[in-house]
């Protein structure tokens, strides 16, 4: 086991993580930005390296300062949590070339399972169900008419490096396509340096629904069940629960199944997610894999009782899971509630600036994840969400009734969050009876 790690991130998930690092018994190193000076990780860890100004070019994005912090402090491991580098398949490269372990995928797993385009290959192979579209890259807008007429409109372009909706459009027709062709590539060379895009029939009403798999390097592959992520704004996940509510167990086993294989086939260690749309016939088709731990990792921790994070340390240390896939047995349900500085009266504006008062729910079943307290000072810096609310209970009724309860507990000033819009969602009769897809939250807004 490690003696010493370093967290390349920030906010809740770095605290996330050096509370599992201090519960092995791990020392813990943070890097912040000037930005960050003050926040709770920073304080939390053993020790703390600011590694440049708040933008994350500079920061928390910069890799030759993190590794240079970790050589200074003699950190064994890097853990790089969401977001930032935690997909990047160089910085994994770098860290282990410089004799640090990456906590997280091999590097070859990566660029395999993020490129979607070869994603989608293996996929084929070891009969993962995908949606029709190109079998590969599509390298002209008169190739992309041809497939998109084969079979039928409207169809999606996706970026094969994408992520978080960017290089994605929607096409109805041909002028469509081509003219959203180049906007999905330009945006992908802007975002990922790789403007390779490909094709898939677009799936209305769909559901998003992806399963949370965890492997070790001894080629054992579990998975820790299925989340529904359907609630979204623009593509942005607002609630997470596991299981999903609406699948039977036979469509369970199969789905969950078939991501473990999947991530098999591909070599995969550590946590990660396949994420798959399902229509409104309960198919599925794999939309991509994640190779990270997820922001919503903790219902399903819930439900199975595994420590994900603390999973992911032992397997980069070389250890086996120690569990099969018989040990797991989801335990009731679980809903996580994404709390963001954002105005959500006023079209989803950040709200950066100062927390007088933080006063945050508790009681039997809740667990808040966050890296706030009274006094803090949301920069502007980076991503809004500041808090996770998650709540576990034997139902899914009996959890809404929980996080309602918690919600009215919820206490931030003056910073403007995302609680109200929760309070209104989980009032919703299309939320309380799970007839919802990815698109529901923005009709209801537009509603409104």
């Amino acid at each position: 086991m490690f003696s010493r790690i370093l967290i390349a991130n920030r906010g809740e998930i770095a605290v996330r993580i050096i509370r599992a690092a201090q519960e092995l018994g791990i020392e813990t190193v943070a890097v912040y930005s000037e930005a960050d000076k003050d926040s709770k990780h920073v304080r939390m860890a053993d020790q703390a390296i600011c590694i440049g100004p708040p933008a994350p070019n500079e920061s928390y994005l910069n890799i030759s300062r993190i590794i240079a912090a970790a050589e200074v402090t003699g950190a064994q491991a890097i853990h790089p949590g969401y977001g930032f580098l935690a997909e990047n398949a160089h910085f994994a490269d770098v860290c282990r070339e410089c004799n640090i372990e990456f906590i997280g995928p091999s590097a070859e797993a990566m660029r395999l399972l993020g490129d979607k385009v070869e994603c989608k290959k293996l996929a084929i192979k070891q009969r993962v169900p995908t949606s029709p579209g190109s079998k590969g890259a599509v390298e002209s807008e008169d190739k992309a008419v041809t497939i998109a007429n084969e079979i039928g409109y409207p169809v999606m372009i996706k970026a094969a490096a994408g992520g978080g909706g960017r290089g994605m459009r929607l096409a109805h027709d041909d002028n469509s396509l081509r003219q959203g062709m180049r906007a999905a590539i330009a945006e992908a060379e802007n975002a990922f340096g790789n403007g390779t895009v490909y094709l898939e029939k677009f799936i209305d009403r769909a559901r998003h629904v992806e399963v949370q798999i965890i492997g070790d390097k001894h080629g054992n592959v579990v998975h820790l069940y299925e989340r529904d992520c359907s609630m979204q704004r623009r593509k942005q996940k607002l609630i997470e629960e596991a299981p999903c509510p609406v699948l039977d167990k036979t469509e369970r086993d199969k789905i969950c199944k078939a991501a473990a294989r999947l991530c098999k086939a591909a070599g995969y260690y550590s946590a990660g997610t396949v994420e798959f749309l399902m229509d409104s016939n309960k198919q599925f088709y794999l939309m991509e894999v994640n190779t990270r731990v997820q922001v919503e990792h903790p219902v399903s921790e819930a439900i199975t009782g595994v420590d994900i994070v603390k999973t992911q340390i032992r397997i980069a240390a070389g250890e086996e899971l120690g569990f099969e896939q018989k040990d797991i047995k989801p335990n009731g349900h679980a809903i996580e509630l994404r709390i963001n500085a954002e105005d959500a009266r006023n079209n989803f504006i950040p709200c950066a600036g100062l927390v007088d008062f933080f006063d945050p729910p508790g009681g039997i079943g809740i667990r808040l994840d966050t890296h706030v307290i009274t006094g803090y000072r949301i920069p502007p810096n980076y991503d809004s969400m500041i808090a996770k609310l998650i709540g576990h209970a034997k139902t899914r009724d009996e959890v809404i009734i929980l996080l309602r309860r918690a919600l009215r507990e919820f206490e931030i000033a003056p910073i403007k969050t995302t609680i109200p819009l929760h309070e209104d969602l989980l009032t919703d009769e299309g939320f309380l009876t799970s007839n919802v897809d990815i698109n529901y939250v923005e009709r209801l807004l537009e509603i409104e």
